[in-house]
């Protein structure tokens, strides 16, 4: 590249982060939504369906927990997969297999089929978050992480706030449709968005920087300059074998088992704790679950844009984790206060999503190459054990004490003790 002057080059720097941003990262955002909503459109489904099924909250929360154990198994392999032969290949084969899974779960039938559904539906969708967050080290370096992850991610709280209304809308309005519950047709209708970008990603998704025709070639050398002087200045992990003996990297997976505890506890359970509050009407559940999404958006890249301009990340994960264990414990002595229940579930809700696209900040500063694949994969699964473990813990309690109150002290209690470690993390490692 020939050399520029350094206005030249910030102005050039700006404009081309900015084509890669709009060329990537909506793409992403519509696929992740459309994941996330076929994971946890069953918290709203669950109101009609254990009914209609004769099931237990306990074998609700271990159906929506076993989804865990098939993303656990495949999740690794499915990283490597992705370094080896690039993302769009692989996220769209991704999406269309859970795309098929999701709709086929209007086939439940049992305990065990809802199980085996469960489970197919995380195998297929294994390796996509960690691919995503993967994919986005090949086109950014760690000081526009926080802020483009967390943009990628506003797609989780949009799911909700989009999704939670079109399915107490599709749970009421076609209930026994063609003789089909309302829940068979939120399912079937649900999986097929995923399907449809599934074939956008395909077409339109490019692997990396070099494979970019909408970037000049001088374009090009600078990001590619940029990527490598941030690894050359970072204390990076490469290697497999460094990755999985570095002890800092296990501690950020108990990190993330503790803050994904509280992500798909809120997700999962959100419905039912509005439920609690007094609300019996499921398009009035689906519309005001949707306020707590609005306001974490907003907050997910309010937060992360601080935390990218000040290079500080460990406070930024902190301070909203102990929001969200304060507002949760308040929930709780609302009672049928709905207005302050749902103020308190949105503060929760806010902290909770703020926290995950911050916390990627972290591995993702201390790994690189493969060590990367295998680091972002193994913190993902291992730390979404948790959502096999929370979710059956949090179905077992609300079967045992017949109320939500000791699960919502379980979510915060974790969401405390990931505030704790995340202190654990030397500075010097992430704040870049």
């Amino acid at each position: 590249m020939q050399p520029v002057d350094s206005l030249t080059e910030t102005r050039m720097e700006r404009e081309a982060y900015s084509k890669v941003t709009w060329h990537i990262v909506p793409l992403l955002m519509f696929a992740y939504a459309a994941a996330y909503l076929a994971r946890v459109n069953i918290g709203l489904a669950k109101l009609q369906m254990l009914g209609d099924l004769h099931l237990s909250e306990a074998v609700y929360g271990l159906g929506a927990g076993i989804f865990f154990i098939g993303y656990l198994i495949f999740e690794v392999p499915s990283n490597l997969l992705l370094h080896r032969i690039g993302a769009r290949v692989c996220i769209a084969r991704i999406m269309f297999l859970w795309g098929i899974v999701s709709s086929c779960t209007m086939f439940v039938s049992s305990a065990w089929s809802f199980y085996l559904l469960r489970f197919l539906l995380g195998a297929a969708e294994a390796g996509f978050f960690p691919g995503i967050v993967l994919y986005l080290t090949y086109w950014y370096p760690s000081r526009r992480r926080a802020r483009t992850t967390a943009l990628f991610m506003t797609s989780l709280p949009l799911s909700g706030l989009i999704g939670n209304p079109i399915s107490g809308w599709i749970l009421q309005s076609m209930e026994g449709w063609h003789g089909l519950a309302g829940w068979r047709w939120m399912f079937f209708l649900e999986g097929l968005p995923s399907i449809a970008i599934g074939v956008v990603v395909l077409f339109v998704l490019k692997d990396r920087i070099s494979d970019a025709p909408w970037l000049s070639g001088p374009e090009k050398a600078l990001l590619t300059e940029r990527l490598a002087a941030d690894a050359a200045e970072s204390e990076q992990v490469s290697s497999i074998r460094s990755t999985i003996s570095n002890g800092y990297i296990w501690l950020m997976t108990v990190i993330y088992f503790l803050l994904a505890t509280g992500l798909y506890g809120i997700s999962f359970w959100l419905p039912t704790f509005v439920k609690a509050a007094g609300v019996t009407s499921v398009l009035k559940i689906g519309l005001l679950t949707a306020i707590p999404f609005i306001f974490s958006a907003v907050c997910m890249l309010a937060v992360s844009h601080s935390s990218d301009r000040l290079r500080e990340r460990r406070w930024h994960i902190v301070l909203p984790s102990l929001a969200a264990a304060i507002a949760l414990v308040v929930s709780i002595h609302a009672g049928h206060n709905l207005t302050v229940a749902i103020a308190a579930l949105t503060i929760a809700t806010m902290g909770v999503f703020t926290t995950i696209p911050l916390f990627w900040s972290l591995p993702t500063a201390l790994l690189a190459g493969s060590g990367a694949a295998v680091g972002i994969a193994l913190i993902n699964s291992l730390g979404n054990v948790s959502g096999f473990v929370s979710q059956s813990l949090m179905g077992w309690l609300s079967t045992v004490t017949h109320s939500t109150h000791s699960s919502i002290y379980f979510l915060g209690a974790s969401a405390i003790a990931a505030a704790l470690l995340v202190l654990a993390v030397p500075a010097r490692m992430v704040n870049k």
